[in-house]
């Protein structure tokens, strides 16, 4: 990212004194005077959840562009580049063109408050109508109800991933609350695709929108995985078996995303988007989404980077490492707000010990002490270190694992990953 582009998103940031504040207002009225582009998208793929929303977006749109459909994208976080949020036609956008837009939206809103989110989605509409495209995958960026990207008003397919306790500070402090607040992206006409979930979690959807007339598709219900093999996975729909490659991700979770992402292909498969088994399975298998799982070396010692920062990611990452016998370290870097000492419950048993680190660059982060101090209550082995090149040393000279993983925050993963090979 260029110093342009960082200087600019500083600018943004200052419009509001809370980083996230979630309301339609601002982002509604700001929508108004860029002449609604929110209300000239293409036929639109609305992904709503806590954990796996990235991924299936990946799977979905990799698959549309080997079927020769052109997708507009819109993700958050990013991992290095701010301009990864962004896919314009099959293409990552241009800085320039961003900044451009950027500067015009900024114009537009003319220092009236809003928040960083809100903008840059508020720009991000405004480049995706003008721009030509088969669909908009869009990501919503925390809960869905009063997410500005619920600002459109209607959507061909509204995809729920796994939800579990996150950002409680803002959707509510109990499950049934989140969940209650990311169903609100449901649109009139739009087919509803429910991935994978908790049974209560399921219970509480199917009873919420049970009176709704759209079309309901849940995992488990209408579709379940049935075989999951070295090389493929049996997909079951409608009384149909279909054996698809594996997908290009790491992890059993990912096969359930890559799932629901095949159901909603099908779905616009028998909307009249046509699409090909094969070049499903090869949208599939080269699927890459940076950060999940993502294997890599430290010298000769393999290293894992997962964003993982909950306590529903921390359950991935131990079904993953099944293996509890190597000598496996983990790299912690976390922010504040998230619940770190549920998070380490959930691990404690996968890893021989902790290096905890700040993340670079983020005054939210917990300090490493903070993080030494709760494995102590909780009884894990811990090492503080000043940051990451401490870390990588000390294993590599004192400890010499077997395994590595980088865990806690997709923005430790993002500022870390191209240190290793």
């Amino acid at each position: 990212m260029s110093i342009k582009l960082e200087s600019l998103l500083k600018r943004i940031e200052k419009l509001h004194p809370k980083y996230i504040d979630l309301s339609l207002n601002r982002i509604n009225n700001l929508l108004e005077k860029l002449d609604n582009p929110h209300l000239n998208l293409p036929p639109t793929i609305h992904i709503a959840g806590t954990n796996g929303k990235g991924s299936t977006l990946s799977y979905i749109y990799n698959i549309l562009k080997k079927n020769g459909y052109i997708s507009h994208c819109y993700t958050s976080p990013h991992l290095k580049a701010f301009e990864e949020r962004f896919i314009i036609s099959n293409k990552q956008i241009n800085e320039k063109e961003l900044i451009d837009t950027l500067k015009y939206v900024l114009r537009i809103n003319n220092n009236n408050k809003i928040t960083f989110f809100e903008l840059t989605t508020a720009a991000a509409f405004l480049i995706f109508s003008k721009k030509k495209s088969d669909f908009l995958i869009l990501e919503t960026g925390l809960g869905g109800r009063l997410d500005a990207t619920n600002t459109i008003h209607e959507s061909l397919i509204d995809i729920f991933v796994p939800i579990s306790l996150d950002h409680q500070e803002f959707l509510g402090n109990n499950v049934y609350k989140i969940t209650k607040e990311k169903l609100g992206i449901i649109k009139q006409k739009s087919i509803i695709i429910v991935g994978k979930q908790k049974p209560n979690v399921m219970r509480f959807i199917e009873n919420k929108i049970k009176i709704l007339n759209n079309k309901k598709i849940f995992y488990g219900k209408n579709f379940y995985i049935s075989d999951k093999k070295n090389s493929y996975f049996c997909l079951n729909y409608k009384n149909k078996k279909i054996n698809l490659n594996n997908p290009g991700l790491l992890g059993n979770h990912q096969i359930e995303n890559a799932a629901t992402a095949i159901i909603t292909v099908i779905e616009l498969n028998n909307m009249g988007y046509k699409m090909k088994k094969d070049l499903i399975n090869k949208g599939l298998s080269q699927t890459f989404w940076p950060g999940r799982l993502e294997k890599r070396y430290l010298k000769n010692i393999p290293i894992y980077l997962d964003g993982a920062h909950n306590k529903a990611g921390a359950e991935q990452i131990n079904i993953f490492f099944k293996n509890q016998k190597l000598n496996r370290w983990l790299i912690l870097g976390m922010l504040n707000n998230k619940d770190l000492r549920s998070y380490l419950l959930k691990v404690k048993k996968t890893f021989s010990g902790i290096i905890a680190i700040k993340i670079p660059g983020e005054k939210n982060s917990f300090s490493p002490e903070d993080i030494n101090k709760i494995c102590r209550k909780i009884n894990i082995k811990c090492i503080n270190k000043r940051n990451i090149k401490e870390a990588n040393i000390y294993l590599l000279n004192k400890i010499i694992p077997d395994e590595i993983v980088v865990s806690g925050s997709l923005y430790l993963v993002g500022k870390v990953r191209e240190l290793y090979s």
